[in-house]
């Protein structure tokens, strides 16, 4: 049995349904503000990649 997925990662799926890319996707942009404060990580993605406020936290929490 697969262990059950909890907190941030759990929205994983549907944070790659709803944009159409893949985690992986997201991490590797992420990188690209990794030494800014989390605020700025998710300015970024909002202002980069229009992502709702939900699925910015959760980017950034797994970062």
């Amino acid at each position: 049995m697969a262990e059950k997925v909890t907190g941030p990662k759990s929205y994983f799926p549907s944070i790659e349904a709803k944009y159409g890319k893949p985690i992986s996707f997201w991490m590797k942009e992420l990188k690209k503000v990794k030494g800014e404060k989390h605020m700025a990580q998710v300015a970024f993605l909002k202002n980069e990649h229009g992502m709702g406020q939900g699925s910015r936290e959760c980017n950034c929490a797994c970062l």
